[in-house]
């Protein structure tokens, strides 16, 4: 049986960060935890804990506020290359020689930037919901995404428009996750208004790592869902074409939040993947 930890804390160069574990500690051998890297905006608490619970049945589940988000102290990294360098220090301070990396939207751009400029770290990457950046052809995200993405606050309508298709049966999944993430106790508190706009400079400054993909010398599980509106699944494909060991996963009747829609038929994906 697996139990969550407690929050626990970090000193970092960034200042004190919060994260906690989840899933066995005593496996024999030990498998490499898997890291996870949350999306813009995102905090440790906005993880569909059904979708937490699944990973934790099999391997050990670390995530955390990256400087300056929810529960942490310190500023937002300045860059998408800082963000990654913070990520590689919580593995090294967490004492962890390598460690598998899951990174869904910000976070799938973080972790391949961590794969490429820190490769001893990490041993497989799964990027889920977005880009390697550089990518000007294809689908282009809907045109209100930006709009509602950098709201002071989401409802339930903008995280369903942002994350779900519209049919009957997504947008079903999509408010029992929605809730499910919600009605978890001791919820640390939202990013700021200001945190927020640190982490767009940030993604608008980054000039991407698509020619760099044949360097990426994991192998890379990327998956969304067909009818991503915030990162078109095009860019998911082309991630898939150009690096050098990967392999791509589309959900239909799905988008930005296909992980936590399909959370089944995902995380055996995943575990599959790590095996």
């Amino acid at each position: 049986m697996t139990r969550p930890d407690p929050i626990q804390w970090l000193d970092t160069s960034r200042g004190r960060l919060a994260w906690r574990e989840d899933g066995p500690g005593d496996r024999i051998p030990p498998a490499p935890p898997l890291l996870l890297l949350q999306r813009f905006r995102g905090t440790l608490d906005d993880w569909d804990p059904n979708f937490i619970q699944a990973l934790a049945a099999r391997r050990r589940v670390i995530r955390f506020d990256s400087a300056g988000i929810g529960r942490s102290a310190g500023e937002v990294p300045e860059t998408v290359e800082a963000m990654a360098a913070l990520a590689a220090e919580v593995i090294d301070r967490l004492g962890l020689p390598q460690v598998e990396v899951l990174g869904w939207s910000l976070g799938g751009i973080v972790a391949q930037q961590l794969g490429l400029d820190f490769p001893d770290r990490v041993q497989r990457l799964i990027v889920a919901g977005s880009s390697p950046g550089g990518i000007q052809d294809g689908p282009q995200p809907h045109p209100k995404v930006r709009e509602v993405m950098t709201r002071g606050a989401n409802d339930e309508a903008d995280f369903l428009f942002l994350f779900h298709p519209e049919t009957e049966t997504a947008t079903a999944k999509g408010r029992a996750s929605l809730r499910r993430i919600a009605g978890q106790g001791d919820r640390g508190p939202l990013t700021s208004g200001a945190s927020a706009m640190a982490q767009m400079k940030a993604i608008g400054g980054w000039k991407g790592v698509r020619h760099r993909l044949p360097d990426l010398a994991q192998p890379v599980l990327v998956a969304n869902g067909a009818h991503d509106v915030m990162l078109p699944a095009w860019r998911s494909y082309v991630l898939s074409q150009e690096a050098p060991d990967a392999k791509l996963i589309l959900y239909p009747d799905a988008g930005h939040g296909f992980l936590f829609q399909e959370i089944e038929d995902f995380v055996a994906q995943i575990h599959r993947f790590l095996a």
